[in-house]
């Protein structure tokens, strides 16, 4: 499959993630051009398939850890995930999960949820801390936020949660976000504006 540096790359111009949250959305996201996807539906026995099907088409796929059924969260269930699923990386609101993923070769997006100043503070120390690939940052309708969290971190930020428009979406990418997670298909096509379409910083 591409390499890292690929989906950097492909990132970079799409500017835009599918979270993929049920089968269905999962056809849509394929007719799609969009190279990147978090997939946050299927279950143990099915999931190898789904990534299968879309590494197949050439997208990158990030196993968001916590919506997978049946799959541990211990070094052995990483293990199995990197050794067998094959997936691009993994996506985890949990630092453990993270370092685990990262011992096991795989891209590591670790989500934060900006509840409160503590949430903040608490995930600002994590990421130092573990530096995973990418930090996503929920919900994406904070710009002053992101701009805050970007210039203290050295880690590519994306963002996502609450998305329902176009403008939301050049909003977070204007503010620094590199890109932007949704699971609405109907955003999946959007033409971005001139002013957030360029290359990352």
């Amino acid at each position: 499959m591409n390499s890292q540096k690929e989906f950097f790359k492909k990132l970079n111009e799409d500017r835009l993630i599918a979270s993929i949250k049920n089968p269905k959305s999962l056809d849509q996201f394929l007719q799609t051009e969009i190279q990147s996807a978090f997939l946050l539906t299927g279950n143990i026995s099915v999931i190898k398939r789904y990534v299968d099907l879309l590494k197949k088409h050439n997208r990158f796929v990030f196993l968001h850890i916590e919506k997978i059924p049946g799959i541990s969260y211990d070094r052995e269930g990483l293990k199995f995930i990197s050794k067998f699923v094959q997936p691009t990386g993994i996506v985890s609101t949990k630092s453990s999960i993270i370092q685990s993923a990262k011992k096991e070769g795989l891209l590591t997006i670790q989500r934060l949820f900006l509840i409160d100043s503590d949430a903040v503070q608490n995930g600002l120390r994590t990421v130092r801390e573990i530096e995973p690939d990418l930090l996503e940052v929920m919900p994406a309708l904070m710009p002053e936020m992101i701009s805050k969290l970007k210039k203290e971190l050295k880690v590519p930020i994306i963002t996502g949660g609450m998305i329902q428009s176009q403008q939301h979406i050049d909003a977070a990418l204007k503010s620094g976000a590199i890109a932007v997670s949704t699971g609405k298909p109907w955003l999946w096509h959007v033409q971005l504006s001139k002013s957030v379409s360029s290359k990352m910083n």
